[in-house]
């Protein structure tokens, strides 16, 4: 069976089970603070379990993306070493809100299991919640009554806690759970040891393939466990186990959803795949690396995640850096690789994660350009190792730490490196440093979160800020407290709110509470999941009023539906100038501006712009009425040809958004004028590149626009009246940035000179400090290059010397120190030591190497007395 038919199947069964198919949620986990990605596939349910929501349909099942490279669940450094471990992975899933529970699961698992997919019964396991005196829960017998209908008794087997009570983090939904596990050993070795000896006991061929877990409870962050409204079934099926099984393979890696990747790295590396797991068979290693790190890099891309310094897209960036390195040092792959794993990729997932195959040129183009700037980085870490003389034979922890965090170098190939040069590593200095970094990142994490008091229950909360502004008469749903590192935040949510919560790139309003007469201030608000979130500056006196008046700043929102609408405006003239493969890449709409990110391979020309800026202006004088649709079929929504956004997750229904509808129809869930002509003008300030193939455009619209107008105008008023009233003012500033050229080469030439002249005199001036030619002395002038060339033309004609110059330059001190090589190895002078003792002098720092440092200050008094002090430190 392919894994296109076991994925199909399982879908199919489902289907005719009665459960609704719904699409993958994507990996960026956009509106839950508790999660950096989709790592299960409950994650998307996770309001319908809690009751926040009430689900579209009460039977579903789907085919997940999970990642798992951060937090509590990181197998990032297995992945590549065994045959099992995964960044991206999928998870198969039904779900149950409140309708079947254990009677059923249990048996279509076992339907599916054994008559579809004809798994032989006599392999399989199962277990069981085998009770938590500690927490008070009983053994799940109930589930061992049901499974002995289908296994004999020895085949179902009582776990403890870990492995049968599944928790999705520290709170949250949460019960017991029976796991469905297959002895996949030969006939001989299934003979002479019992399988239900080896269950949940690390075999790597006695394995876990399914899950069902019984929701019942919720965690609190007290500890306690409380039951939830309903009774729910999540189950979860790993997608390449499963095909591992039904393949009769021993490990994922030689399952038909990883050997075409294998054997295109196979031919392009020029390597054989030897499906050896020997971990110092790097080859093997390094293939395996890549066929699983692409599809974690590309799907989180093409679900709308870049590779970035910081947050998730740091965790993409290390993902794809830990591929090159290892194609780098252990397939010889020594050019940008990876992308070309995408086309693919695209291909063998299109029917079910279309996502990826309709940007598959933007996603290649992005890892690219990321693989190309890494392999710069990874050659000059190599450099680094290569100049670095550990004159003790040992790498210390802290270089090994920073060739990991700053170059991306794996421990393992720093402990290579220094084993080819006969140095040793210092490993628990390496650990200490990597452990340090640990704690500081936990820490800043930390936060505690207090539980929901609540106080009405409530299915969803009505949200009627497209409407209206204010809401009379609310009450308050749910209350909580978080304290982190920046304080205390009180949280609120309403039974009814016209407070628009963050999302789409436009930012949460702001407002009051009115508590009988008690005004609360509303800083913010955000989504968590499907919740709409308040946070107060403080919590009122009276929370359980019966009467909560709220109110949004009104100008405010007034100014950001302006920019809103203008991004939407803005979109529709960039496809029709540019072309249709542009897509949105990110925003940010505020009161004050609009950033809207998007896919393109060049820079906008001058004349692009002009266009795009004067389609959004005339859109705007045409005073277009908005066109809206809410709750609208998905379907129909795609025949009107709606604009989608990558990496959005969208339900059956939808809000349509419409300004003309031959020019701009998205769906989206923000806030937008009910006319364009409302926005007045439109305005782009800066256009940028901000990753590979994604492109920048700031803008401001409304009275921010015309004010900055009026200031350009001013300030070329000025201009013109410098030049006494030109016609064409930019030909007189060009022309004075010429003349101004030409005299900087002048000045260039005569300091050049005075450089030769002085030279010719301060190589008289040396002086014999303990047998090493010394010369301190105050320079006439402060060009950084003519100070440095001076100070090595200086050293050259002298022979062994050290050099110290000092310079004044804005009113602020410069040192610049020369130590000749020889004086380096036989005296043990360094430059970069010398300097930072004389920098205290003039109340500054710096530093460098020992063959040349320079260093900068505040207190030009000092300059003379560090000059005069430099000699004591060649005596010292």
């Amino acid at each position: 069976m392919t894994s296109h038919i076991i994925r199909r199947q399982f879908l199919d069964f489902f289907r005719s089970k009665l459960h609704k198919i719904v699409p993958s949620a994507p990996l960026i986990n956009k509106d839950d603070p508790t999660l950096m990605f989709t790592n299960s596939g409950m994650v998307q349910f996770k309001d319908y379990f809690l009751g926040n929501r009430i689900p579209e349909s009460k039977r579903i099942a789907d085919t997940q993306k999970c990642l798992r490279v951060s937090g509590k669940h990181n197998d990032l450094e297995d992945v590549g070493f065994d045959g099992t471990h995964h960044t991206m992975f999928e998870m198969l899933g039904n779900w149950s809100f409140g309708d079947y529970f254990k009677k059923e699961a249990i048996a279509w698992s076992w339907e599916l299991l054994t008559e579809v997919y004809q798994l032989p019964k006599e392999k399989l396991y199962a277990t069981v919640f085998g009770g938590d005196e500690k927490e008070g829960l009983a053994p799940d017998d109930e589930a061992k009554q049901i499974w002995l209908q289908f296994l004999p008794e020895n085949h179902i087997l009582y776990g403890a806690k870990k492995d049968n009570f599944w928790e999705m983090g520290e709170q949250g939904p949460c019960g017991p759970c029976s796991e469905i596990h297959i002895d996949l050993r030969s006939e001989a070795d299934r003979a002479s040891v019992p399988g239900e000896t080896l269950v949940n006991k690390d075999h790597t061929e006695v394995i876990e393939i399914w899950n069902n877990v019984f929701m019942q409870f919720e965690r609190r962050a007290d500890g306690s466990l409380v039951p939830l409204p309903a009774r729910n079934v999540d189950t979860g099926m790993g997608f390449e186990r499963l095909c591992m099984a039904l393949q009769n393979k021993k490990f994922t890696y030689d399952t038909d959803i990883f050997t075409p990747f294998i054997q295109l790295i196979e031919k392009e590396s020029g390597k054989t795949y030897t499906g050896s797991y020997n971990r110092e068979n790097k080859s093997d290693v390094a293939m395996r690396v890549a066929a699983d790190h692409i599809r974690a890099v590309a799907f989180t891309i093409a679900d709308g995640q870049l590779p970035s310094a910081s947050g998730a897209g740091y965790v993409i960036r290390r993902i794809l850096r830990r591929a090159v390195r290892y194609y780098y040092s252990f397939l010889d792959i020594k050019t940008p690789f990876l992308h070309t794993l995408v086309p693919l990729l695209a291909s063998e997932f299109a029917d079910v994660f279309p996502e990826l195959k309709a940007q598959e040129a933007f996603v290649k183009k992005v890892i690219l350009e990321e693989e190309k700037s890494f392999l710069n980085t990874l050659q000059e870490g190599l450099k680094r190792l290569d100049a670095a003389d550990f004159s003790d034979g040992v790498v210390d922890g802290q270089s090994a730490f920073e060739l990991y965090d700053t170059y991306g170098f794996p421990i393992d190939l720093t402990r290579l490196i220094a084993a080819e040069k006969g140095w040793s590593l210092d490993e628990p200095g390496f650990e200490t440093a990597l452990q340090r970094q640990k704690s500081r990142s936990r820490t800043d994490a930390e936060k505690q979160v207090g539980d929901w008091t609540v106080l009405r229950e409530i299915p969803n909360v009505e949200f009627v800020g497209y409407d209206q502004l204010e809401v009379e008469a609310a009450k308050v749903s749910k209350y909580r407290t978080i304290r982190d590192k920046k304080g205390a935040q009180n949280q609120i949510v309403l039974t009814r709110t016209p407070f628009y919560a963050e999302g789409g790139g436009q930012v949460g309003d702001v407002g009051t509470l009115d508590f009988d007469g008690e005004q609360i201030r509303v800083t913010d608000v955000k989504k968590e999941n499907d919740l709409i979130i308040h946070f107060v500056d403080r919590l009122p006196v009276h929370i359980d009023a019966e009467k909560v008046d709220a109110v949004v700043h009104a100008n405010r929102r007034g100014l950001i539906e302006n920019n809103h609408t203008a991004t939407h405006l803005l979109q529709a003239a960039l496809r029709k100038v540019l072309g249709t493969h542009v897509a949105q890449k990110g925003s940010l709409v505020n009161d004050e501006y609009l950033r809207f990110d998007f896919s393109h391979f060049a820079k906008l020309e001058d004349g692009q712009l002009e266009e795009i800026e004067r389609m959004v202006n005339e859109k705007i004088r045409e005073n277009i009425p908005l066109e809206e649709a809410r709750n609208l079929p998905i379907d129909e929504a795609r025949k009107e040809g709606a604009t989608m956004l990558f990496g959005e997750k969208y339900g059956d229904k939808v809000r349509m958004i419409t300004f003309d509808k031959n020019y701009s129809r998205e769906l989206c869930g923000g806030c937008h004028v009910k006319a364009t002509g409302k926005i007045g003008y439109f305005k782009i300030l800066s256009e940028s590149a901000v990753a590979a193939g994604v492109r920048r455009i700031e803008a401001i619209t409304a009275a921010r626009a015309e004010t900055y107008i009026n200031q350009e105008l001013t300030e070329l008023s000025a201009i013109r009246d410098i030049f006494k009233n030109p016609r064409n003012p930019s030909l007189n500033v060009a022309a004075l940035q010429e003349e101004n050229k030409r005299l900087q080469k002048e000045i260039d030439l005569l300091m050049e000179r005075q450089a030769a002249d002085l030279q010719a005199q301060l190589k008289t001036q040396f002086i014999d400090v303990n047998g090493i030619r010394f010369l301190s002395t105050r320079l006439p002038f402060s060009d950084a290059k003519l100070v440095k060339t001076l100070a090595y033309n200086l050293e050259k004609e002298a022979g062994d010397s050290v050099i110290v110059l000092g310079a004044v330059a804005n009113e602020k001190p410069q040192l610049t120190i020369v130590v000749s090589e020889r004086l380096i190895k036989d005296k043990n002078l360094n430059a970069g030591t010398m300097i930072r003792e004389l920098a205290k002098d003039i109340k500054g720092g710096g530093g460098g190497q020992p063959f040349f440092a320079t260093a900068g200050g505040t207190d030009v008094e000092g300059l003379d007395k560090a000059l005069e002090r430099a000699a004591s430190l060649i005596h010292s």
